[in-house]
């Protein structure tokens, strides 16, 4: 079968990266010190760059650079001098999460390929024109979806220039990559910035279940499944692993590179996975992939699964002996992969100089490197030296100083030779200096170096002079009667099985002409298409939308937008992005950042600034079922009937005594909550003149926290709140109780 898919290995540092290249990887991805989602990783200095490059250029492995977490705007300085620095780089692609990247991408430094990280949660095919629009040439796709969902999404972003990227082994994340709050909430650590603590491998109180580790997953592998995903269309297999070490990495590599060979070569299989279970793993699944979401995805222990495989039905001594044979092999795998990272060597590039001249005539100065030499002629011929007892002139010691820019990061000057240049000849400083320029334009590809770019700041944060609106978010019918009984405006939150609802809910929308609609963040195939159905049915005259397909069509239909807590704005360039590029009239900030990151903000004219000031703290969104682990369940398999049907909570205590609550809604997937909810009345009077609407999320979500009021009351003390009547915020915490406003305070 003749298959044309490119190897991504992880390379969390430079053995890890050697390893990558000497078992055969296409390309790797890496990150620096800063700007990167694998904090934990030992990742590359600046000065380390350069010979990455070099080596993996000349084994004809790409270089992919991590810049995918959410960026501050204190951190904007910074990335933008990283960027000048990238761009004079020979990096093929940066890896991209945060919308105001995108943005100086896009604006300033369009010469950068890039890669839409699996951070932005892609999923649908709008999602895929999102990314289009945005300029990334290829996208991540969510390790949730099934081959039949990444056949139909390559399709599409084949039509659009956008190649799809999929995880084919390594750890499986529980949540949605990009959804998930865990560890921010609960560590101070956020998976959007590169820190997650990976809470979802913790202990926790044993379940009724019988399970301590309830949100553990095994490890993806899709080492069976390389036919279909060629015959989807998939053009990258990525493997997962930036704090994982050389030898696994060399390992794995190695054994996807043999599957590519013995399928394009011999049109068949390796069914045998022993060297991969030989490295770190938690078992493997492909349980997303096949769509056959199973209690048997999860593993009661996230510790190392490879040697639990040995037989346990054997006698003691067999155990022992297998262990033993077992260790061996695992100690070869090692020695293997240190041997064929010992060859190779991470070096800056030698430079020889060979100088020669004579009176009346050019100065040559010929380049010799390990890969390819040339020559570059003065234009202005040598002339004697007027005195030649005076200093000056052509010295080795003028050579050596105006050459020693080339003593670098990159390369070193090995020798400077002067035996055929004539001696006591003179040539003007500023022909050694375009001489000097020339050899820096050859040595770089023939590409002129891009001058730094000194990108306009958005200026100051423009007050908001109106008082800020009150919204509801609501997401049952029961509740529509809110809606212009009260001084809010009411938003519902539609759900994600959308198919089969539609309907349903024009209906809901054309007796309550005043609900707006609210998109969720998950919106995957008919679901997908289901909402755009919605879209033509109410034709709504503004939406809140998570979901960026969405957001897409609601750009292209003329439909008013706010982009919605799940876009994970930080900064005034996402902003900017969004408004310019995408139409956008509002947006939130991140719920993830604190009052002094947040009134750094600028926001564009004529867009409203948004933030909830009330609601349930979701911490995750899985296509797993988060209860099959805790209560049990009688059916094995969360399927579709399961996301339409299914209604119910339960909970899991962390070993500190707090409670996680499971909540899954009709319609919906599963979702982790924090144990009570957000009440940040502080935000109101710390920042009167940055948002134009507050929200309270009055849903049906159970935690801790309790209230003294109705619905209709609730609304009523937080108007009091916004039109800043005397102990309206004290009156607020005596009647919803307890409550936290953690990331407000903490911040990223």
């Amino acid at each position: 079968m003749k298959t044309d898919l490119e190897i991504l290995a992880p390379g969390g540092d430079i053995d890890a990266i050697k390893a990558a290249i000497a078992a055969g990887a296409d390309a790797v991805y890496c990150g620096l010190n800063k700007f990167n989602a694998r904090d934990r990783a030992t990742n590359l200095s600046a000065d380390d760059l350069p010979g990455i490059l070099t080596l993996a250029h000349k084994h004809g492995c790409s270089v992919f650079l991590t810049l995918n977490i959410i960026v501050v705007e204190s951190e904007i300085p910074a990335l933008i001098r990283l960027l000048n620095t990238l761009v004079n780089t020979r990096i093929d692609a940066v890896i991209v999460q945060d919308f105001g990247v995108f943005y100086l991408l896009n604006k300033h430094f369009p010469s950068l390929v890039i890669h839409a990280s699996t951070q932005l949660t892609t999923h649908n095919e709008g999602q895929m024109r999102f990314l289009s629009a945005l300029k990334a040439t290829r996208a991540n796709l969510s390790r949730e979806l099934s081959l039949t969902e990444i056949t139909a999404l390559t399709a599409v972003g084949r039509t659009h220039g956008v190649e799809t990227e999929v995880f084919v082994h390594g750890s499986y994340c529980i949540s949605f990559s990009g959804l998930c709050y865990v560890s921010s909430v609960l560590a101070g650590k956020s998976g959007n910035r590169g820190r997650c603590s990976q809470p979802c491998r913790d202990c926790y109180g044993t379940t009724a279940a019988g399970n301590d580790y309830p949100l553990n997953l095994k490890d993806n592998s899709a080492y069976g499944d390389l036919r279909e995903l060629a015959e989807a269309g998939v053009y990258s297999l990525k493997i997962e692993g930036r704090i994982k070490k050389f030898d696994y990495v060399y390992t794995v590599v190695n054994c996807w590179r043999n599957q590519i060979r013995s399928l394009t070569e011999d049109d068949r299989l390796l069914s045998d996975t022993g060297d991969l279970y030989k490295v770190f793993n938690r078992d493997f699944s492909n349980g997303f992939l096949k769509g056959n979401i199973t209690g048997d995805m999860f593993i009661d222990n996230p510790r190392d699964h490879s040697i639990r495989q040995l037989s346990q039905a054997s006698p003691s001594d067999e155990r022992d002996k297998e262990r033993s044979r077992f260790y061996e092999d695992k100690a070869e795998l090692s020695a293997r992969a240190r041997h064929a990272i010992s060859r190779l060597r991470i070096e800056k590039v030698p430079l020889t100089f060979c100088i020669e001249g004579k009176a009346d005539t050019p100065l040559r100065v010929s380049i010799t490197t390990p890969e390819t030499s040339f020559h570059v002629d003065s234009a202005r011929p040598l002339a004697p030296k007027a005195n030649k007892s005076a200093p000056g002139g052509l010295s080795l010691a003028v050579l050596r100083e105006k050459f020693k820019r080339f003593d670098n990061a990159e390369y070193r000057i090995e020798q400077i030779n002067t035996e055929a240049l004539q001696p006591d000849l003179y040539l003007s400083f500023k022909e050694l200096a375009v001489l000097s320029k020339r050899i820096a334009f050859l040595l770089n590809g023939s590409r002129e170096p891009v001058a730094p770019v000194a990108v306009p700041s958005p200026g100051k944060p423009r007050p908001v002079l109106t008082p800020p609106a009150l919204s509801v978010v609501i997401s049952s019918p029961e509740d529509a009667h809110l809606c212009g009984t009260t001084p809010a405006e009411i938003f519902f939150r539609l759900p994600e099985a959308m198919e089969g609802q539609c309907d349903e809910l024009a209906r809901l929308f054309r007796e309550y002409p005043g609900l707006t609609p609210w998109f969720p963040p998950v919106l995957i195939g008919t679901d997908y298409t289901a909402a755009l159905a919605f879209l033509d049915a109410v034709r709504p005259a503004r939406i809140v939308t998570d979901n960026t397909g969405i957001a897409h069509e609601a750009c292209r239909k003329g439909i008013a937008w706010v982009a919605g807590p799940c876009f994970n704005i930080a900064n005034s360039f996402s902003l900017l992005c969004l408004a310019e590029q995408f139409a956008c009239s509002g947006a939130f900030l991140s719920q993830e950042i604190k009052k002094d990151q947040l009134k750094r903000i600028v926001r564009p004219e004529g867009m409203e600034l948004c933030t909830s000031i009330f609601h349930p703290i979701s911490l995750m969104t899985s296509r797993q079922c988060l209860h099959h682990q805790v209560t049990g369940c009688d059916k094995n398999r969360f399927d579709r009937a399961c996301v339409q049907g299914c209604e119910a909570s339960s909970s899991i205590t962390r070993e500190n005594g707090t409670t996680l609550h499971i909540h899954k809604t009709k319609g919906n997937h599963h979702r982790l909550y924090h144990e009570t909810h957000c009440l940040n009345t502080e935000v109101v009077t710390d920042l009167p003149h940055t948002f134009s609407r507050f929200f309270i999320d009055l849903r049906d979500i159970g935690t801790h926290t309790i209230t003294d009021e109705d619905k209709a009351g609730i609304i009523t003390l937080f108007d009091d709140l916004l039109k800043g009547k005397p102990d309206a915020g004290p009156t607020l915490h005596r009647r919803i109780r307890p409550t936290t406003n953690v990331q407000y305070i903490k911040g990223i």
